[in-house]
Order: C-alpha cells, then sequence, then structure tokens
C-alpha cells in the first residue's frame, strides 16, 4: 500500500506534501525497519520526538505533551504504523503541514 493510500485512511492528505516527504525520507524508507514506527520502543518514540516534531516541525511544547500528541497518533493508527503516516498525522495535529513540502 502507498503511504499517499495508507494516510488517506486517517485523513485527507495532501498528495504534494506526501511525495515531498517521499522524496525527503526515501533513503530511511529503504529499509524495512525504518519504515514503520515502533510504538513499544521508547527509544524511537524519543526519536520521532526529537528528531521529527522537535527537529523538523520546530514543536517547542513541553517533552510530555509532545508525547501525548505521540501516543494519540498511535492509538489511531492500529497495527502497523508506517513512518510517513506517523509523520503526516504528527505535522497535521501540529499545523505544520506546510513545513513538510
Amino acid at each position: 500500500m502507498s503511504a499517499l493510500d495508507d494516510i488517506n485512511k486517517y485523513t485527507t492528505a495532501d498528495a504534494g506534501v506526501v511525495a515531498a516527504m517521499e522524496k525527503t525520507y526515501a533513503l530511511a524508507l529503504q529499509n524495512a525497519d525504518a519504515r514503520l514506527v515502533s510504538f513499544s520502543d521508547a527509544d524511537e518514540l524519543k526519536t520521532v520526538r526529537e528528531n521529527f516534531v522537535k527537529g523538523k516541525l520546530g514543536v517547542t511544547d513541553a517533552d510530555a505533551d509532545i508525547d501525548a500528541a505521540i501516543a494519540a497518533v498511535g492509538e489511531r493508527v492500529p497495527g502497523h504504523k508506517q513512518r510517513l503516516t506517523v509523520y503526516y498525522l504528527l505535522a497535521e495535529h501540529y499545523g505544520k503541514l506546510g513545513s513538510l513540502s
């Protein structure tokens, strides 16, 4: 399933933003493990918070608030959580989709 199709299961995705994300994260997405976000791995969730939410999106909220947003996305997306879907939904949550295109 394409990233666009997966994201569209949860929200109406902007195809241009998804295409830009696929280009940005192309190297990471080549690795099967890196394509998914493991919500049971604390180090993985810290990486999402620090590198994506704070680093890429520029969110300055408290760690606990960011962690709650990440957890909410994890609950919203059952089963295997594609990295681009998680990232898209977090960017949408923070109103930062424009920073991904």
